[in-house]
């Protein structure tokens, strides 16, 4: 059953019609925070959050129904609060404290195949947005410099959550075609990276010593907290439909993130690799494969198309994420030495 709280249609915007979103997975940081954001924007009659937990902070004038995505009830709540526009975030990259890898991916893609289903039967409905990553690349030492939007992975993901947004974007691609008047955006984010952003890769990062695969620098690319925001509520206020990568400008290597957070690195046989472990769990196979080969990614059509300019580059995303792991007497000399840097044109490493 889904249980509704918060507040009505006739309490939304003193009755003014305007969009009515859909935002799954409001549990967790990112789906509460956009929700809560949409919710104050002046074209949103209504936001209506979804998550079979509530959600752990404050959400504001979200409306919060308790539903599972993987049941056909999600049906029943497009319909009856008559949504025009789905945020899809209830993709996880972890495990967690969800039950393990058959669990993370019934929820990932068993969900995302009943949100689609229901979603196809909506007459409501005229927008869906969908956050993917780009670890539908994967990373192989046969990579491209840069992967476009058109280019298929050199080695396919064969588990874990690269595997599961794989699935995802090929279940998004069906429900586009069957649903041609619905504009379809799918959102292929770097590495999310900033002071409160808790994943793997951030997990890696603020260990005190780093470990990294013996005889590989491999390059990286983030894309800062703010600026994942930012691209979502750009997707849904503009509608532009279509596939983008996401991220911040330039990349940076394995070693020159390390130095601009002062970590020490200690480099480990790649066999060996994969028993390192970080926060009392293992490497996910995506992540090792990351700081093996690395990845890159061509953001021509963020810019082009869809219209977006991410406000922090690569580097300053790990320039903002080293407040959160260094201490703040570190601080202003940084600050100091960033700016010198760009004042007189110095290489970075």
């Amino acid at each position: 059953m889904a249980e509704r709280t918060g507040p009505g249609r006739s309490e939304a915007r003193g009755g003014q019609q305007g969009r009515v979103l859909l935002v799954t997975g409001v549990s967790r940081d990112l789906g509460r925070r956009f929700a809560r954001a949409a919710a104050r924007h002046p074209n949103v009659e209504r936001v209506i959050g979804v998550d079979v937990a509530p959600p752990r902070g404050d959400i504001g004038k979200v409306g919060f129904v308790r539903a599972d995505i993987r049941n056909p009830v999600i049906a029943k709540v497009i319909a009856k609060e008559e949504v025009d526009t789905v945020v899809h975030l209830s993709v996880i990259a972890t495990p967690g404290t969800t039950g393990g890898r058959s669990t993370m991916k019934e929820l990932n893609v068993i969900g995302t195949m009943q949100l689609l289903a229901a979603c196809q039967t909506a007459p409501s409905l005229r927008q869906v947005v969908v956050k993917s990553t780009t670890q539908v690349y994967g990373a192989s030492s046969r990579d491209p410099a840069m992967f476009t939007e058109s280019m298929e992975p050199r080695r396919t993901p064969s588990s874990g959550y690269a595997r599961d947004a794989a699935d995802i974007e090929s279940y998004v691609r069906g429900f586009a075609r069957r649903r041609p008047d619905i504009a379809v955006t799918v959102l292929r984010c770097a590495n999310v990276l900033g002071p409160s952003v808790v994943s793997p890769i951030a997990s890696h990062f603020r260990r005190a010593v780093v470990p990294n695969v013996l005889g590989f620098d491999p390059r990286l690319q983030f894309l800062h907290e703010q600026d994942l925001y930012g691209v979502l509520e750009h997707a849904v206020r503009t509608g532009v439909p279509g596939t983008f990568n996401v991220a911040g400008d330039g990349v940076l290597t394995h070693s020159q993130v390390a130095r601009r957070l002062q970590r020490v690195t200690v480099p480990i046989p790649e066999p060996l690799f994969g028993l390192a472990r970080f926060g009392g769990g293992e490497y996910p196979a995506e992540l090792r494969a990351l700081l093996t080969y690395g990845r890159g990614v061509d953001t021509t059509r963020m810019r082009s198309l869809l219209g977006f300019e991410p406000r922090y580059t690569t580097e300053d995303t790990v320039v903002d994420f080293a407040d959160s792991v260094m201490p703040s007497a570190n601080r202003a000399d940084r600050a100091l030495a960033a700016l010198e840097s760009r004042l007189t044109g110095a290489p970075g490493d």
